[in-house]
């Protein structure tokens, strides 16, 4: 009878957890989507600067092209993308499709860099190497995030970057 009496108490405890178990609440699984963004930029180089990195006297040039190249670990593209600056020379380049195959190799700040592509303006549209804009210009963390509803944004800087005029005179670039 002690017997009967364990087998029923034993099986309504594994009903009971049963039931509590198909009943628990599990919280919604919220998918936020993770971006990352790369600003910076672009200037013409003074004449009298020419052939440094100084920015001193610059003016940003709006309608520059800069391209995001990123590789991943074995050194293949994984992403490249190219963006305008708007009227203040500033671009905001949102990489919509970057993925990362490993979290740590192919981290944006290792793995991506920004380039000079063109200048609108011809008196200036040459390519200068300030902040390595001809190598590719490394990416800086900001300690920038952006949040939103479902969206995060992770912020990284480049540059500023510089293209130097065409038509520098002898004169100016010996100016003091």
């Amino acid at each position: 009878m002690a017997n009967n009496q364990f087998i029923i108490t034993i099986s309504i405890l594994a009903l009971l957890a049963a039931t509590t178990a198909a009943h628990e609440v599990t919280p919604l699984k919220q998918d936020k989507t993770a971006t990352v963004v790369v600003e910076g930029k672009v200037y013409c180089q003074s004449c009298k600067y020419f052939g440094s990195w100084s920015l001193t006297g610059a003016e940003p040039i709006p309608a520059a092209k800069v391209s995001v190249i990123c590789k991943n670990h074995k050194k293949r593209v994984s992403y490249y993308n190219t963006f305008a600056t708007n009227e203040e020379g500033y671009f905001y380049a949102e990489l919509k499709d970057f993925k990362m195959t490993h979290y740590l190799l192919d981290h944006p700040l290792h793995a991506c860099h920004v380039k000079l592509v063109s200048s609108p303006l011809a008196t200036c549209n040459l390519l200068s190497n300030v902040n390595n804009g001809i190598n590719g210009s490394p990416l800086k963390f900001e300690n920038k995030v952006l949040h939103g509803k479902d969206y995060e944004a992770v912020v990284y800087g480049s540059g500023p970057l510089a293209f130097r005029p065409s038509n520098c005179d002898p004169e100016t670039e010996t100016e003091t």
